[in-house]
């Protein structure tokens, strides 16, 4: 296990593991931009290694790539010229234009909205909804991959006895203020660990998905849990995910009668794979389950990205 300790670079104090060198402490923090390298090589710790695990966060794409090619790797050139958090909040609205029930205890909400939404895969907007509370609620895509420019899909919780969400219907309005959090995506580190536990594969989902097209080679691990094994409704995300290269993939349900054979009992940390300091942890769902997958990073010094779905 790595050790953490405090460094100041510039009179300014960063966190880092033992062995670091200020300049990869300076380039994690974002401090200094890094510059792409010959042949599209990335240099300063850019690259699929542990040095880069906090690199700036992409800017957002202006198309949306066709699902069944990935890309070739791009330098890292393109970084934010100001990190995500400093970006001006947007206030959107729009109307529903899609309903789907994905299983007994999540929804799916298509809004089409008056003006492009921009996020970074993890963030999450103040979504008001006809009939309930304010939502936090990240932007993903449908489970086939797609999303349009001007669209925000969102996957909801739902009681399966019963719950408000069914009394929405297509053409009510919606209103986005944000994006707010840092549990977004962020190229550069080392391998990708991803969980998620119910609803929580939405905001999931937009990081895997960014991150194949990306980092094609970066390592990636993904788990995903459910209360009812009916609920594990992204097989089309998940047959995306291997075609392209993604090997460690693991469902697995609390309760279900039906489980397939491919489901594991059990709770998510329970399936997790065996963690590295060198790991970056993006985890979404229930208080619970993020806070045991923040403990299990926490312990072997992993960085943890949480976000909180319902």
């Amino acid at each position: 296990m790595r050790a953490r300790c405090s460094l100041v670079v510039n009179g300014r104090a960063v966190r880092c593991s033992t062995g670091d060198t200020p300049l990869e402490a300076a380039l994690a923090e974002g401090m200094i931009a890094p510059v792409p390298g010959l042949h599209g090589v990335n240099l300063l710790g850019q690259a699929a290694a542990p040095a880069g695990r906090r690199a700036p966060a992409r800017r957002g794409r202006e198309t949306h790539y066709p699902l069944p090619e990935v890309p070739e790797t791009r330098p890292a050139a393109a970084v934010l010229a100001r990190p995500p958090q400093d970006r001006a909040r947007q206030t959107l609205k729009g109307s529903l234009t899609g309903i789907r029930r994905l299983g007994p205890g999540v929804v799916e909400v298509v809004a089409t909205l008056l003006r492009r939404p921009l996020h970074e895969p993890g963030q999450h907007y103040t979504v008001t909804l006809p009939g309930l509370p304010p939502l936090d609620l990240c932007p993903t895509l449908r489970v086939d991959g797609s999303a349009e420019l001007h669209e925000a899909v969102f996957h909801l919780p739902r009681d399966p006895d019963g719950d408000a969400v069914d009394g929405l219907a297509l053409g009510q309005e919606i209103k986005l203020k944000g994006p707010f959090g840092r549990g977004h995506y962020r190229p550069g580190g080392g391998r990708l660990v991803l969980a998620a536990s119910g609803a929580g594969f939405g905001p999931i989902w937009a990081i895997a998905h960014a991150a194949r097209y990306i980092e094609p080679g970066r390592d990636m691990a993904l788990a995903v849990s459910a209360r009812d094994a009916l609920d594990l409704y992204m097989r089309d995300s998940l047959d995306w995910l291997r075609g392209t290269g993604v090997g460690r993939i693991v469902l697995c349900a609390e309760r279900g009668r039906q489980r397939p054979p491919d489901v594991r009992p059990g709770s998510l940390g329970a399936h997790l794979p065996h963690l590295r300091a060198s790991d970056v942890v993006h985890v979404a769902g229930d208080v619970a389950t993020v806070g045991a997958v923040q403990a299990l990073a926490g312990a072997v010094g992993a960085r943890c990205h949480p976000i909180i779905v319902g």
